[in-house]
């Protein structure tokens, strides 16, 4: 008797298990919010504001420079894109950068412009994040924002964005995100042959 009722016990306990979602079967899942994703996409997510911190919002700034007028001037740590205007001048955006390990600098130019883009994540983006969708339509709801100015052959863009409340952090993967209303503005004004330079020291 006392054998045939640890045997029940077993069996229970197995079809307990049994039933439980395969997920939990796994161990411990991490589960992010919206807002707390590794990555700088977030899928469906359809802002309720497009304005940026006050101290993000577009601005015309004094900005000494050699540049061109229409160079965009990237300076990842100060959270700014810059669209020389010359005579010492620049309009000034706030923009979202690449979180640590994902920051870079260079020079190139915007090879492609695209209004309410389709979103394709990269390949590297994949393979940090599985679950994403392969392709999402343009739209509201895209990660892509209501524009994107692609750089040079590489993977980064400058796009809108549906979490307004990231520009100023470092939270991307590489690329430079804006506001809606900003980057429909930047991209009303620059050309594809566009001079882009990104650095990471700050401006003097």
């Amino acid at each position: 008797m006392r054998i045939a009722w640890r045997t029940g016990v077993v069996a229970v306990a197995f079809l307990a298990i049994a039933a439980l979602p395969a997920s939990s079967q796994r161990g411990p899942q991490v589960i992010y919010a919206q807002d707390e994703l590794p990555d700088e996409e977030t899928p469906g997510v359809v802002p309720q504001q497009q304005e940026a911190a006050p101290q993000f919002q577009k601005q015309v700034v004094f900005f000494r420079t050699n540049e061109e007028p229409g160079t965009i001037i990237i300076h990842t740590n100060e959270r700014f894109l810059y669209m020389v205007m010359g005579n010492n001048r620049a309009l000034r955006y706030g923009v979202g950068v690449g979180r640590d390990g994902f920051t870079w600098m260079g020079l190139h130019k915007i090879t492609r412009k695209a209004e309410w883009p389709d979103w394709r994540p990269p390949p590297e983006m994949i393979e940090r994040q599985p679950y994403l969708p392969r392709f999402m339509a343009g739209g509201p709801g895209n990660p892509l924002g209501a524009r994107a100015l692609y750089i040079g052959t590489t993977i980064y863009r400058i796009h809108g964005t549906n979490q307004p409340h990231t520009i100023g952090h470092a939270v991307s993967s590489g690329c430079f995100r804006m506001v809606n209303n900003d980057v429909a503005d930047l991209f009303d004004r620059v050309p594809v042959g566009t001079r882009v330079i990104v650095k990471h020291a700050p401006t003097m």
